[in-house]
């Protein structure tokens, strides 16, 4: 099912170039520095279920594509909002396999073929007729000790797996892995939107929990930034090196310390004006990057995503369905006030990701090489394929370089897909560098070196691992 020389260079000099990188890099430890993986797994090292709670039900790759085709989430078994879960895990799994044809030519089939094939050993195309002898492989592997969460961790090489967690998250889990002894490393990530975005569902609740955890008095805005600056402190004790942030735009702002306290005040007590939802956002980004130049923890912004799109889905199953759809976004003055005020601080940290593919060359590109905080993330969600990053190294290194990116890192929900992800990721780069060596662009002793750091050295870098 799988040829060895997939998404390789088809002339001959630049393959057999891609061939001897991918060999040096192939069997690397993996290093995971943003993802959403439950640290449940690893806390309570349970068996997983059945194989459609594993690969289906958690990853909305999949279950977006076939419900674009008109297949139910409720078929799925997707969880509702409202807790119900009622589909037979086999029906799931035949529905699954019967529509496997739709995923010809996307991502999703590379790291389905690759799950299946490496962690299974099922070599045939998984199809309606061979859906059930499939089902009986995968649930007998995940009745056994090699395929608990730990075991799996270890097996796929894992060095470091950072998950995404809530600022008010009391981190139960992750306290829990330390507590057991287990030797492998889990870290959580600092995740504020849910107290910074006014919109985002359950805001107020949100903020009131921010002062319970903290002990600090929220309805003030000092309370408030000492309550974040507690919270990143508690994540940093727990292992975090970096913090994350999903905001609709790449908006920041720097308003004076008594007008940036009205701001907060309404929106605090809910009787906002036009525009202060964006514009408090937009005021948090840069406090909150003034924090990462306190604390040393590394900040992401993952901006241009129009979450929840579809409103029945949203209301039914939750954030998170697959209805999120990118939007364009701006960066060169939408970063400017952040960037005036701390873009220049040594020590400093800022990761931009975008899915707007538009700005690479023309905006984060040449910001990246400027600024000394800057780095570009590796492409994101729906341009995490071999043909978006390789767009991605052909548009930014003419400007940004390799160094002023950050490696990969897979964002996955899905447990099994990280190891067929960084494979992609890998065989991407030894094939970009291939090319370049053949077009005698690079020296292959170069190459050698770039192919390490992208795949390990520059991730461990950025994200302080």
């Amino acid at each position: 099912m799988l040829d060895v020389n997939r998404l390789f260079p088809a002339e001959g000099t630049a393959r057999k170039v891609a061939v001897k990188l991918y060999e040096t890099v192939r069997d690397l430890p993996i290093v995971s520095p943003h993802g959403h993986t439950d640290p449940r797994w690893f806390a309570e090292n349970q068996a997983f279920p059945n194989p459609a709670a594993l690969l289906i039900q958690p990853d909305h790759y999949i279950f977006r594509m076939l419900y674009s085709q008109g297949v139910s989430l409720e078929s799925l078994g997707v969880p509702q909002a409202d807790g119900k879960e009622q589909a037979d895990p086999r029906e799931v799994w035949q529905i699954f396999a019967k529509h496997y044809y739709l995923f010809r030519g996307t991502p999703t089939r590379l790291w389905l073929d690759y799950t299946l094939e490496n962690q299974f050993g099922l070599k045939e195309r998984l199809s309606a007729e061979n859906a059930d002898a499939y089902y009986e492989v995968i649930a007998k592997k995940l009745e056994t000790p090699e395929f608990r969460p730990r075991a799996l961790f270890e097996q796929f090489k894992i060095e470091v797996l950072a998950t995404t967690d809530a600022a008010v998250d009391d981190l139960k889990w992750h306290q829990q892995i330390r507590d057991s002894g287990w030797k492998g490393r889990v870290v959580p990530t600092f995740r504020p939107d849910a107290v910074v975005d006014a919109e985002y569902l359950g805001f107020q609740e949100n903020i009131q929990k921010l002062g319970e955890v903290s002990g600090e008095d929220v309805s003030n805005y000092k309370g408030y930034l000492n309550a974040l600056r507690l919270r990143r402190a508690f994540f940093k004790k727990m292992g975090a090196t970096a913090t994350d942030h999903g905001h609709l735009t790449a908006m920041t702002a720097d308003l004076p310390a008594d007008e940036a306290a009205r701001l907060y005040e309404r929106i605090f007590s809910g009787k906002m004006n036009a525009g202060d939802v964006e514009l408090f956002q937009a005021q948090m980004l840069t406090e909150l990057a003034g924090m990462s130049v306190e604390d040393g923890l590394t900040m992401q912004l993952h901006p241009g995503s129009v979450r929840n799109h579809n409103l029945k889905v949203y209301e039914k199953f939750g954030r998170d369905k697959g209805a999120d759809i990118p939007s364009p976004t701006e960066y060169v003055r939408s970063l400017k006030p952040l960037l005036n005020k701390f873009g220049n601080e040594p020590g400093f940290t800022f990761i931009l990701f975008t899915l707007d593919e538009t700005t690479f060359s023309r905006e984060l590109a040449p910001l990246a090489g400027h600024y000394p905080c800057l780095r570009l993330g590796p492409p994101w969600w729906f341009h995490d394929s071999p043909e978006g990053m390789m767009r991605f190294r052909e548009t930014a290194t003419e400007t940004a370089g390799f160094y002023n990116t950050v490696g990969f890192n897979d964002d996955t929900r899905a447990f099994l897909s990280i190891p067929s992800r960084h494979d992609v990721a890998r065989r991407v780069d030894c094939a970009f560098l291939g090319r370049m060596v053949a077009d005698h662009r690079l020296d292959e002793d170069e190459a050698f070196e770039v192919v390490q750091d992208l795949t390990v050295n520059l991730v461990k870098k950025a994200y302080k691992l």
